[in-house]
């Protein structure tokens, strides 16, 4: 079941309030000895996660399907980058991360039990059987997801969310489980921070700017790469190459750069110009993850005004820590 996205949380009866996790969707079935693992575009996880096979294996209800999030600590924080490393081909590449980081899966629906299926059964009535699941069969890094029926707690998450929460999810509580449906609504939180534009990318079939790449500096002075927009204005575009031509000059960043080709991208679509770090924007973004923004941003406006020695991390909301998120949901 997949959630549409909304501006702001419901109100009235009959809703209930779910931390949107910043990790992998993931259905995780018990089938006696047998434990898959399998993506929200329904490819197989379970090679990329062995420790988690292992961990549901050792629970004591051996036929279930749980609907889930996967997610992994690094440090003081959540780590979405962390996840990716694990599609790796190599089988010991995904063993050693598996034992130095780690996954862990935070739960919010259960989908069948004991061979039975609940999806026809009221949100209501399948929360109450996923508690009593979860505290039936407890084992290490394991979560139960928290919930809230009180909006004002939601808003409190979702005023939070932009590091290791990507918003707060809202479900009706009669409704049963409608897969492939956007029967739920999500809500993000926007924040905006003003960024130097470290270099630029050119649009792949014309010379002409297709992306600009975004920097922040931190306290040693350093400009680092923190993420890209490439909503710019087709009409803009022209004048706009132009004046960024004018000032492409090495290095662009001086900490950490865009990176090189990769088996996903060609040279060409990777390549960028260094650029003065001059220009400032001020961007629209929804999540920080390793100090980048998770996704393209949305460009607000130039900042001719603004000194680009004042673009520095303060200005982002900074990701939440395991111990955080235990005190933040503690109630």
């Amino acid at each position: 079941m997949e959630a549409l996205l909304a501006s702001e949380l419901p109100e009235g009866d009959g809703w209930q309030f779910e931390p949107k996790w910043d990790g992998f969707r993931c259905l995780a079935r018990g089938d006696g000895d047998e434990v898959t693992l399998t993506s929200k575009s329904g490819k197989p996880l379970a090679r990329y996660f062995p420790e988690v096979v292992e961990m549901l294996s050792a629970v004591k209800e051996k036929h279930f399907l749980l609907d889930g999030e996967l997610i992994i600590s690094v440090g003081d924080a959540l780590s979405f980058d962390a996840l990716q490393l694990r599609l790796h081909p190599a089988e010991s590449r995904v063993r050693k991360l598996a034992e130095e980081t780690p996954a862990e899966l935070m739960v919010f629906d259960l989908l069948e039990l004991g061979g039975k299926p609940l999806t026809s059964d009221a949100l209501s009535a399948r929360r109450e059987r996923l508690e009593r699941f979860y505290w039936k069969n407890q084992v290490p890094r394991l979560h139960l997801s928290p919930i809230t029926r009180d909006r004002r707690t939601a808003v409190g998450w979702l005023e939070r969310s932009g590091g290791a929460l990507d918003g707060v999810i809202a479900k009706r509580t009669d409704l049963d489980y409608r897969p492939g449906e956007r029967a739920m609504v999500k809500v993000k939180q926007q924040r905006t921070a003003d960024c130097v534009v470290g270099g630029f990318r050119y649009a792949e079939k014309k010379k002409e700017v297709g992306s600009l790449l975004l920097g922040l500096y931190d306290a040693a002075g350093l400009l680092h790469h923190v993420g890209f927009t490439s909503a710019i204005a087709a009409k803009d575009r022209p004048k706009l190459t132009k004046e960024l031509e004018a000032l492409i000059e090495p290095p662009g960043f001086t900490g950490s750069a865009p990176g090189g080709p990769s088996r996903w991208n060609t040279e060409r679509s990777m390549a960028w110009e260094p650029l003065k770090p001059e220009l400032v924007v001020e961007v629209r973004y929804d999540q920080v993850t390793g100090r980048r923004f998770r996704h393209g941003t949305g460009l607000l406006r130039w900042r001719p005004d603004k000194d680009p020695r004042q673009c520095t991390f303060e200005q982002l909301a900074p990701e939440l820590r395991p111990s955080e998120l235990k005190e933040l949901f503690a109630a």
